[in-house]
């Protein structure tokens, strides 16, 4: 909603830039199409190779119990 009201404002101002700008939107929404499927491939590769950089951490419960034991020190457990 405000992308349309500050492109009203544009076309009160400057009608030609804004008739540009809604010609030349959808062009560059297809330009950039591959950039944001690169991003999100190289944000799951990432995502992957911390899952298994960190899987023998999980398996071993090492975050886990530090936690616990955080919550019961608090609670006055132990």
């Amino acid at each position: 909603m405000t992308k349309f009201l500050l492109w009203l404002i544009l076309l009160v101002f400057c009608w030609p830039l804004a008739l540009l700008a809604l010609i030349l939107y959808p062009f560059i929404w297809l330009l950039s199409l591959p950039f944001r499927l690169l991003g999100i491939t190289v944000s799951a590769v990432f995502d992957l190779l911390k899952a298994i950089i960190t899987l023998p951490a999980r398996i071993i419960g090492g975050r886990k119990r530090l936690h616990d034991r955080r919550f019961h020190i608090r609670q006055g457990e132990g």
